[in-house]
């Protein structure tokens, strides 16, 4: 499902239930001994997937360790992006030369939780909400949720710093009734740690059995 809204070049691979005996490499079990059996399994599987992914682009297999605010650490040369929710796991990698930053997120496809939508939105986003039919195909809530996610780690591994849900101003467009286009627009200065400054994302959504799938690719 995935490569259906990434770019060409950008290797990818993805699972809907966690393959029986799958461990974990072995320099990745510490990151993961105290952990409860469900985050093991999202865990371990998506860090399998990421080595296939490697294997897809010519990359050894490589141990992905975790760096500052737990983001994914990647080979010499190479962006990537991981994203698991129930009934998803997924993994992307492309090379730095060809693309800047990588940024995947999943959830299911329902309504956000009571509460939730205040602390992860802005007021022009909510007005808009606010205006889109009830009872259609597509819970917005929920796409835009995902989509601040997927921006977010798109930004970090360009600059460095946390982007807070009110640090992005997302607007869709739909190209059917299941799919489409989004941008976010950065409300803070966006420097980053090199190539030039940061002012928007252009990113794809999809809707498809009962999964919600954004990414970001930053050429």
């Amino acid at each position: 499902m995935i490569e259906q809204i990434l770019p060409g070049g950008v290797a990818t691979a993805e699972a809907f239930v966690d393959p029986p005996g799958l461990v974990p490499h072995p320099s990745e079990e510490a990151l993961i001994g105290r952990a409860v059996e469900k985050r093991r399994r999202e865990f371990v599987t998506t860090r399998h997937l990421a080595r296939q992914a490697m294997g897809k682009l010519g990359v050894p297999s490589a141990a992905v360790m975790r760096g500052e605010r737990g983001a994914p650490l990647w080979p010499q040369g190479v962006v990537g992006s991981l994203a698991h929710c129930d009934g998803y796991r997924g993994a992307v990698l492309a090379y730095s030369m060809q693309v800047r930053s990588l940024g995947i997120d999943a959830e299911p496809h329902g309504p956000l939780p009571d509460g939730v939508l205040p602390a992860v939105s802005i007021e022009a986003e909510r007005t808009w909400l606010g205006a889109q039919t009830t009872g259609g195909p597509v819970h917005w809530d929920r796409v835009l949720f995902c989509a601040k996610e997927a921006t977010y780690k798109a930004w970090f591994p360009l600059t460095g710093r946390w982007l807070g849900f009110e640090d992005a101003h997302i607007t869709f467009e739909a190209e059917s009734e299941t799919s489409g286009t989004f941008t976010s627009r950065l409300l803070v200065p966006g420097e980053a740690t090199s190539g030039p400054p940061l002012t928007s994302f252009d990113g794809r959504w999809l809707v498809s059995d009962g999964l919600i799938l954004t990414a970001i690719s930053v050429q």
